[in-house]
């Protein structure tokens, strides 16, 4: 069968990612030759590697097979029928998914973005707004009032931008897709199970990647987590701003947060610090970090204490330096991206007070997917395994990274970015 080279396919959208950012007027004529493309492209690696069945086919093969599963756990025929009838496969759910801004942005344009003006103004806004209830919240679960309106403004812009995907469509999309079919599947049964309940309409709406309302609960969170903070007898995380709240506060407290402890805190690093120490994984105390060399952003001792803590360094060794305490652990198990992180910590930090970063901001060209491919590609030929190279700089290319830098004698911040890129590209 004649189809559409992939490579030229892949070729071309790389470049059109490049521009979007730069013109965002190219995102809609963009998005069309992406679904058109991968329209036109996916039957054909359906036909050749699953007995000749069209790409719909697969789909429809997974819905039919799906109801089996659902029937197993327990859910009806109805909320069976209502959710998996509906639902359709949705290209653009699996563009989002391969080009998570996490992992294709730098960390300035990342941070810049998602800590605004606007955000900032507006949290404070909030927080002023729902002291009484953020406060009674606060006292009761221990995270702070600030914490959890951060986590509010980043998830959905405070309300504004809860998503426009159908739910249906979304989950079943990504529960079809092999990269992580596992965790989609169990999210869809769950979100069968809240529409079982009438909790949920079958046509409910949300992210791409199936969250939903004002904190973006996925369908787990929502049945093991959400909380009727006003007592009206339903949870409302869409309008309802104290179950909103609560909810958010109560997921922060069975996952870790310690109370009275803060995220952590940029700091300053000496001239010969030795950036192999660095990452999430190596934790000493404050009294330790204190003696290697590490003091707070504006020169200043770091408190004498048994605190233990990380160092870590999200835009390399040219960006801000954190020293990251438990609870930004904590903030880690909601969303797994370190930036996602930084950028919770600091946006809850403008709100009680205008506290900047420090470190003087740079200039970065973001890498392209195929440009992370390249690096994987390279450092596997090099001993250096970052696994199948998929153009995602998730932990095990940047451990790769970090290894082939102390190797090598290159400053060791495992950092995946343009100096990388340009040291690997000739090798």
């Amino acid at each position: 069968m004649v189809g559409p080279d992939i490579s030229s396919i892949k070729l071309s959208l790389e470049q059109d990612e490049r521009n979007i950012n730069a013109n965002p007027a190219r995102y809609n004529r963009v998005m069309l030759k992406f679904i058109f493309l991968l329209l036109v492209s996916l039957p054909i690696f359906a036909e050749s590697n699953n007995n000749n069945l069209s790409f719909e086919d697969e789909f429809a093969n997974f819905i039919t097979e799906f109801k089996t599963t659902a029937r197993n756990e327990g859910i009806s025929e109805k909320a069976i029928n209502l959710v998996l009838d509906s639902s359709s496969f949705n290209p653009e759910v699996i563009r989002f998914d391969r080009t998570q801004a996490e992992f294709t942005q730098t960390f300035w344009n990342y941070l810049d973005k998602r800590v605004s003006r606007y955000r900032i103004d507006e949290g404070r806004k909030q927080l002023s707004l729902n002291r009484k209830s953020l406060n009674q919240i606060s006292k009761k679960y221990g995270v702070p009032a600030h914490v959890i309106v951060a986590f509010w403004g980043l998830e959905s812009n405070y309300g504004s931008n809860t998503g426009s995907f159908r739910l249906s469509d979304a989950l079943s999309t990504l529960s079809s897709d092999q990269r992580r079919s596992e965790f989609f599947q169990g999210e869809l049964l769950n979100f069968m199970r809240l529409v079982d309940k009438g909790y949920l309409s079958h046509d409910t709406k949300g992210s791409w990647a199936g969250a939903m309302g004002g904190v973006q609960f996925m369908p787990s969170n929502v049945l093991n987590y959400a909380v009727d903070s006003n007592g009206d007898g339903k949870i409302d995380l869409w309008n309802t701003q104290e179950d909103i709240f609560e909810s958010a506060a109560n997921f922060l407290k069975i996952l870790g947060w310690k109370r009275g402890f803060k995220w952590g805190r940029e700091v300053q690093l000496s001239s010969g610090f030795d950036f192999s120490i660095t990452g999430l994984k190596t934790k000493k105390t404050l009294t330790e970090w204190s003696t290697l060399g590490v003091k707070s952003a504006d020169g200043s001792a770091l408190p004498q204490a048994n605190i233990s803590a990380s160092v870590i360094l999200p835009g390399g060794h040219r960006g801000p330096a954190f020293l990251i305490y438990d609870n930004f652990n904590v903030i880690m198990k909601w969303n797994r991206s370190i930036l996602y992180a930084i950028a919770v910590g600091h946006l809850s930090d403008q709100f009680v007070g205008d506290k900047k970063l420090l470190t003087q901001k740079i200039i970065e060209k973001p890498l392209s997917k195929s440009d992370i491919m390249m690096i994987q590609s390279k450092l596997n030929k090099l001993g250096f395994d970052t696994g199948e190279p998929d153009g995602i700089a998730g932990p095990k290319t940047r451990s790769a990274a970090r290894n082939y830098q102390i190797q090598n004698n290159l400053r060791a911040d495992g950092y995946i970015g343009e100096e990388l890129f340009n040291h690997l590209k000739d090798l």
